[in-house]
């Protein structure tokens, strides 16, 4: 008999409207893709207005995507190794976002589904390469009040100290 351990995640929206931030706790469930991400997070705007979905897992890591509108979204992980374990964060986790052309990951495995060469036992990466620590735009909050430095000093109950600094926290806490 084995004990499976269940992985809790905690999601919430965050919308900028002409009223103020309108937070929203939501469901993953149906989300498989980056894709559907970024419709979750639009959904939310009613005007194209800025949109924070943001993820954690149980103080592991968390992730903030951040839709303006049509733009490309943007997305900040707060540990990529721990977040490519989790199958939210490999959404996450974009090739973009780690630097790799789509193009060149044929090339680095083998028909088997094997990489050449042997790992390094002094890399510091997960199993496919991703490293530890933050990853992406560290600078998505600066403009909304949450400057770089903090961004990346974050460690447990980020989300409440971002809603600090985006003005928010009473809205958030309201769906807490």
């Amino acid at each position: 008999m084995t004990s499976g351990r269940v992985t809790v995640y905690f999601a919430a929206l965050l919308a900028r409207t002409e009223d103020g931030w309108e937070a929203s706790d939501t469901e993953l469930d149906d989300v498989e893709s980056l894709a559907d991400l970024m419709d979750l997070a639009r959904g939310a705007s009613t005007d194209d207005d800025t949109v924070i979905a943001f993820i954690e897992q149980e103080d592991a890591w968390f992730g903030l995507l951040r839709v303006d509108g049509e733009e490309d979204p943007r997305i900040f992980i707060s540990d990529g190794a721990a977040a490519a374990r989790s199958s939210y964060g490999e959404i996450m986790l974009t090739d973009e976002l780690l630097g790799r052309d789509p193009d060149d990951l044929d090339d680095l495995v083998d028909l088997d589904g094997t990489e050449d060469g042997e790992p390094d036992d002094d890399e510091e990466t997960a199993d496919d390469g991703v490293p530890p620590g933050p990853i992406g735009d560290s600078l998505i909050l600066d403009d909304l009040g949450m400057p770089e430095s903090e961004l990346l000093a974050l460690d447990a109950d980020a989300l409440s100290s971002i809603a600090d600094a985006l003005g928010c926290v009473d809205v958030l806490e309201a769906v807490r």
